[in-house]
Formats: C-alpha cells, sequence, structure tokens
C-alpha cells in the first residue's frame, strides 16, 4: 500500500506560461532583426551592463583566472578533470562502425562533431560555474571546433570565477551577455558573434523558453525546468542525513520538488522533524522552506517493488538511493536523469564535482532521455559503399519493386538503371527489374 506521510500543495506546472511566451518571442525577434544594437539595449536593461563590446578581452579573462586563490584554481580544475575523464571514457565507447551486409555492399557510421556550439552558463542566483565545466568541457572532447560561451554579470560586474571557469575549460570565446538575448544572440549571430549550431546549458524559465523556441534553428541539449530531488531510502540511513540532502537541492529555487520515497514510518518521521529542525538554521532556509512547503513529498511504501514503481512514476532528474541494497534500484528502475547511490555519495557531489554531467532531464522527462553527455556534441551519421556490378544490380531489383509497389517510377528507375548497366538486364523506364 502506498500512502503519503507529506503530501505537495502544489503540483508543477508543465504548461506553458502564454505570457512568457509571447515576452520571449517578441526578445528573439528583436536580437533577430536588430542584433548587436538590441543585444546591447536588453543588456543595458536587464543586467545593467553597458561596454564596448560584450566580448571579453584576453586581459579581462587572464585577469579573471589571476583572482582566483591557488586553492580556488586548485579545486577548479579538480572538477574539471574528473568532468573531463568521464567524457573520455563515455567518448571512447563511441566507435565508427562499417559492416558488409551482403558481399560488397558496405554501411557505416562515423560520428561527426558538432561544429559550433554556443554554452549558456547561469549566474542569476548563484554563480554556478560548474555549469560551464559540464558544457564547454564536454563539447570539447567530444571534438567541437568551436565553443563560444555566455553568462550574465553577477551583481553588476563580470563573474570572475564563472569566467575563470569558462576559460579552464577551454572556451574559445567569453561573453559577459545573460538572458534570451545571450541565446538570441548565439543562435541566430549578430554583427560580431558568427552563430552557432548548438546550444547548451540550463538557465531560468526565461532562457528555458527561449530554446525551446529556437529548437530547429539550432540544436539544443535538452528542455530544463526547475531542479528536483527524489531520495528512495529505508531504515539503514537516518532523518538528519535524508533532510540534509533534501534542502541542499530544495535551495535551488521556491519551485523546485523534493520527494522522499521509503518504506520507513520512523524515517519518514524523523525526516520530517529534521526538515523543520534544519530549516532554523541553514542560511538558504527562506527558499528552501517555500520549496518544501509547496513541493515536498513523503511516500511511504509497504514493498521495494512499490519504491521502484513510484520512483518510475515520479521519474526525477536526481535519484539519491540510500537503501541497504542500492544496485536494486540501478537494476529496476527505468525513469531518471541520474543515480546517486549509497550513502556516501548525494547529488551535490554530481552537481560540482565528481565528473558526471549535472545538465538532467526535468519535469518526467527522464522518461525518454537521459542528460548531456559527450555524445550529445557528436552526430551520428551514416552512409553506405557497394563496391561490385553484381551487389548493385541485386539491390536495385529489389528497390525498383518496393519502388513500384508505393507509386514511385523516377525513384524506380534510379535502381532501374543500374540494374541495366551493372546486370546488364532489359529494364526499361518505370518498369520493375527482372525477378530474382
Amino acid at each position: 500500500m502506498i500512502r503519503h506521510i507529506k503530501s505537495a500543495r502544489s503540483k508543477a506546472d508543465n504548461s506553458l506560461d502564454s505570457a512568457l511566451t509571447r515576452t520571449v518571442q517578441e526578445l528573439l525577434a528583436k536580437v533577430e532583426k536588430e542584433g548587436d544594437k538590441a543585444v546591447r539595449e536588453l543588456s543595458v536593461r536587464f543586467d545593467k551592463l553597458d561596454r564596448p563590446s560584450y566580448r571579453l578581452s584576453k586581459a579581462e579573462i587572464d585577469a579573471c583566472i589571476n583572482s582566483l586563490t591557488r586553492r580556488e584554481r586548485k579545486d577548479i580544475e579538480f572538477a574539471q578533470d574528473q568532468v573531463r575523464k568521464f567524457a573520455e571514457a563515455q567518448k571512447a565507447t563511441l566507435s565508427n562502425l562499417e559492416i558488409e551486409t551482403l558481399p560488397g555492399v558496405f554501411l557505416g557510421h562515423h560520428n561527426v562533431p558538432i561544429q559550433n556550439v554556443g554554452c549558456y552558463v547561469p549566474g542569476g542566483k548563484y554563480p554556478l560555474l560548474a555549469s560551464a565545466h559540464m558544457t564547454i568541457l564536454t563539447a570539447r572532447v567530444a571534438g567541437c571546433e568551436r565553443v563560444i560561451t555566455c553568462a550574465p554579470p553577477f551583481d553588476g560586474r563580470i563573474s570572475e570565477k564563472i569566467v575563470a571557469a569558462q576559460a579552464l575549460a577551454g572556451a574559445d570565446e567569453i561573453y559577459c551577455l545573460g538572458g534570451v538575448q545571450a541565446v538570441a544572440a548565439m543562435a541566430y549571430g549578430t554583427e560580431s558573434i558568427a552563430p552557432v549550431d548548438m546550444l547548451a546549458g540550463p538557465g531560468n524559465a526565461y532562457v528555458a523558453e527561449a530554446k525551446r523556441l529556437l529548437f530547429g534553428k539550432v540544436g539544443i541539449d535538452l528542455f530544463a525546468g526547475p531542479t528536483e530531488t527524489l531520495i528512495i531510502a529505508d531504515d539503514s540511513v537516518d532523518g538528519e542525513l535524508v533532510a540534509t540532502d533534501i534542502l541542499g537541492q530544495a535551495e535551488h529555487g521556491v519551485n523546485s520538488p523534493a520527494v522522499l520515497i521509503t518504506n520507513s514510518e520512523k524515517l519518514a518521521r524523523d525526516t520530517l522533524a529534521e526538515v523543520e529542525r534544519l530549516l532554523k538554521i541553514i542560511p538558504t532556509a527562506a527558499i528552501a522552506a517555500k520549496a518544501w512547503e509547496d513541493f515536498g513529498e513523503i511516500i511511504l511504501c509497504d514493498t521495494l517493488e512499490e519504491m521502484v514503481s513510484e520512483g518510475d512514476r515520479v521519474a526525477s532528474e536526481h535519484v539519491q538511493v540510500m537503501t541497504r541494497d542500492p544496485g536494486h534500484f540501478l537494476d529496476a528502475m527505468k525513469n531518471y536523469g541520474a543515480f546517486f547511490l549509497g550513502a556516501r555519495t548525494n547529488v551535490s557531489y554530481g552537481d560540482k564535482v565528481i565528473g558526471t554531467n549535472h545538465t538532467l532531464p526535468t519535469n518526467r522527462a527522464a522518461r525518454y532521455t537521459g542528460g548531456l553527455w559527450v555524445g550529445k556534441f557528436l552526430k551520428t551519421c551514416t552512409y553506405q559503399r557497394i563496391e561490385t556490378d553484381e551487389a548493385s544490380a541485386l539491390i536495385g531489383s529489389y528497390c525498383s519493386r518496393l519502388c513500384l509497389m508505393e507509386g514511385f517510377a523516377g525513384h524506380a528507375e534510379q535502381a532501374n538503371i543500374r540494374v541495366r548497366r551493372y546486370g546488364r538486364q532489359d529494364v526499361g523506364y518505370g518498369m520493375p527489374a527482372a525477378p530474382l
């Protein structure tokens, strides 16, 4: 039996906000039409930043790197090393392919890097320099030729740590631009910014909607919403640990869902009490408390099967498993953005340093996609080659008949002319090839 110890007051609203959509459409159209002029106007309006050029100079970038303490630089480089190692290992699993399906018939694919990638690094509420590792480094490992990046100013000035992280990750061009104007400038191009082929990176609701509307004009990594956390736990852990991990992610925003699924009523009650205690002392309590009040849930299950079923129903971005056998959920669950298995790890490790990518599906998109990884920056492009006359005539005979089943006489003749030339069979225009 499944029951709620705590229910959410609100449900995540996945419907599109028509007013927000109209606003974003107007901003996109303005940048597309007016280019740099619109970018400057919107940057002054929204970010209070006016510069001759929004592209940072080498001297400015060097100054940002030099502003880091030795410890800060080592910490950033450590995190980037972990992201790079995992992305390189992922890429190593992606091989080019060629097989001979019939004598003389060769089919294959190549994994081709996207040439131009634009990475957005959010920096409004928090300067999320970790997003620079996740997007820029991953695109670099994939082999993308040009990787540019935008991040808004933080507190009205260049966000030095974000810029340093962007530069250390290997960005070719770094712009101090935020919001819709940043992704629009990268997608459409302006007089001073060459356009990209793909956009990657998280952002606020306006950035997310801009990416959605730009999809098709450019590729995007995925559609992203507020951060989500699901904890699956049993009585092998305590309420303090669970509450800490819930509130540690709820601080992302007042609309960040945080859910506990457990088969221990004692753990559920202890977690409730610990959440209340911690909310009196954590610095981000105002945000986390609102998120927990409106979007927090505790679901009590009787069996592991019910816990798996509820986990798949929630289909959360982050799924932290703290049970006696976390591997059971790794084997059994199907819908999740990323797993964090065992009490020794947590979502924060994944967000900042451990090496897996933190750009993950939200709004139950984990039902049909995984998160950002090196493969997102690669196009798997197929090819075919026929090396013998006999093979061309054989395939042509089948192709001709199949085309005529569909009424495509011109398609059939593409096959027939090769049957005549390479198979030396008497086949007229629009007529089926000789039967085999």
